[in-house]
């Protein structure tokens, strides 16, 4: 490909991404595929002579597309969202022509020198202290990671070394091997998965700490955690406090943490990887008060900043963070952030955030509305977690209905022992006829789901109600017995309709499932119904 070749692709290129992005709505957000489906797609080994351009771009769609999740549909609500915006993508592209490797200032002068500028632009967007900028007298700063597991882990590994320092300062006998097995992390119960690995990966011991309510860190249990730790032998070194948790968005209460840290001289990070792009709005700033105390702070910008992947951000107030990263060479990531700051302006940036947390906030009112459905956290942001009320078993088959429909795209997680659906605005795109569509189609499931039930219920009904059948319910309790009324409530225990006040007439009376009645069992050896056919099948 030369580049006359290349301008002609290039502008085909520009238009199938264009009418792409444009039309994604018509696909289903979710693909149709099962593992190992791509195998068979294309040939096993590469081609020893060269393609034309227009054999590959047609298997985009045939083999491409049909393994695609689209995150940048309206109707993707998985998750935390991974931005995107059409600056941004024209700045990808401009990094792929430039190519450069910045692994030092000399080696790309420019990659150096506007990522020092642009995490200075957007620190004092955030509001933070001046020794997190480093166009000051300070020593601090911010650099650009891939991920927020790439920042927690160079985090903790700056802290541990700091650490170790400290302790052979006081006690030059001791060998790292000999204080490495002492130092303790702390994380919240609650804080995403790759905190624990990088305490994995930094070969130190990591603890989590119970949470409040609201699913958020205090300061009683922290500092009650580090006294028996220290009275134990241990030596607290890190904490890692989470702003805008993975499963409800909760945050740690840092004011509370923050000193508790400096005091034990302790190295406290704070993960904010989905929230943190919310401070630059002053109705969220609040949330950061604290930060003055912290060591490091991260975020993703390539979640709710309008840039695309990767793009995450990692202040230090000393100079200790800005030369740790685990590759050596450095993409030329910040133009992205260069080319989305210029063209949406602060403004419109806060216009993008302020408009998804007030779609979270409708469907918010949607789930209260409706009094088969409960919100499971606070709502502060653009992420909503909800369950239908009763057992877990019930969100569960909804989940599953929701997945296999393919029209939408959720996710769940787990709160105080619930089983709860996390709807979290996502696309640049979505929309409030988006966020109505959605929930149609959910509460559409459920009332299908419920009258599916129902129906086998009324089944089991006439069951009892004819007191001629000898029914098996080895399928719930393991056994042969009779079918009878305590069977049937477990059974609509363990479907969470022990309050559906579900009624039915045995022999003439009047019964109601949950009742205290005595058990009238349905007992004839002349006819025999099997599990198979009283199964469940919905």
């Amino acid at each position: 490909m030369d580049a006359a070749e290349f301008r002609r692709r290039g502008k085909e290129m520009v238009d199938y991404m264009a009418n792409y992005l444009a039309n994604i709505e018509q696909r289903p957000v979710y693909p149709d595929v099962k593992p190992g489906y791509l195998r068979s797609l294309i040939p096993t080994e590469a081609p020893l002579e060269p393609e034309n351009y227009e054999d590959v771009i047609k298997d985009v769609e045939r083999v491409i597309m049909p393994g695609v999740t689209h995150w940048h549909s309206p109707y993707f609500y998985a998750y935390f969202p991974t931005a995107s915006s059409y600056p941004a993508m024209l700045a990808d592209m401009l990094c792929g022509a430039i190519g450069g490797m910045g692994f030092t200032w000399a080696s790309n002068p420019v990659i150096t020198e506007l990522e020092i500028v642009m995490l200075d632009w957007l620190g004092k967007m955030l509001k933070l202290p001046e020794h997190f900028i480093a166009g000051t007298h300070g020593q601090g700063g911010g650099v650009i990671q891939s991920t927020a597991s790439e920042a927690t882990l160079m985090s903790v590994l700056a802290a541990r070394c700091k650490a170790i320092q400290q302790v052979q300062a006081s006690n030059p006998g001791q060998s790292e091997a000999e204080i490495l097995p002492k130092l303790v992390a702390y994380t919240s119960e609650q804080a995403h998965s790759s905190v624990e690995r990088a305490s994995l990966i930094g070969g130190v011991l990591m603890k989590k700490v119970p949470t409040d309510d609201n699913y958020a860190v205090g300061g009683g249990m922290f500092k009650k955690m580090l006294e028996e730790d220290k009275a134990a032998g241990l030596i607290p070194f890190y904490l890692c406090a989470t702003l805008g948790t993975t499963p409800s968005c909760g945050f740690d209460h840092i004011t509370e943490l923050g000193p508790i840290c400096n005091k034990e001289n302790m190295w406290m990070h704070i993960d904010a990887a989905y929230a943190g792009s919310a401070f630059i709005c002053p109705e969220f700033r609040p949330l950061l008060n604290g930060v003055e105390f912290a060591d490091s702070f991260n975020f993703n910008p390539h979640k709710w900043l309008l840039t695309n992947f990767d793009c995450s951000t990692i202040y230090n107030h000393s100079s200790l963070l800005q030369n740790w990263q685990i590759p050596h060479g450095r993409r030329f990531r910040s133009l992205k952030l260069w080319f989305v700051f210029r063209m949406y302006g602060i403004q419109g940036l806060q216009a993008h955030i302020r408009k998804q947390v007030a779609l979270a906030k409708e469907f918010e009112s949607l789930v209260r509305a409706d009094k088969r459905f409960e919100i499971c956290a606070e709502v502060i942001m653009g992420l909503v977690c909800f369950r239908l009320k009763g057992s877990n078993q019930l969100t569960e088959l909804l989940l599953k209905r929701i997945t296999e429909s393919r029209e939408i795209h959720l996710v769940p997680c787990h709160l105080s022992g619930r089983f709860v659906l996390r709807f979290a605005i996502c696309a640049r795109t979505t929309d409030s006829r988006h966020i109505q569509q959605a929930w149609r189609h959910i509460t559409q499931l459920e009332r299908v789901k419920a009258e599916i039930l129902r129906l086998h219920l009324h089944c089991y009904v006439l069951v009892l109600k004819t007191n001629m059948f000898y029914a098996s319910y080895s399928h719930c309790s393991g056994t042969s017995e009779p079918l009878n009324w305590s069977h049937l409530e477990t059974l609509l225990t363990r479907f969470g309709l022990e309050s559906a006040g579900l009624c039915c007439s045995l022999n003439g009376r009047k019964q109601t499932f949950g009742s205290t009645d005595t058990d009238a069992n349905v007992s004839s050896p002349d006819w025999v119904m099997t599990s198979r056919s009283l199964r469940l099948s919905y």
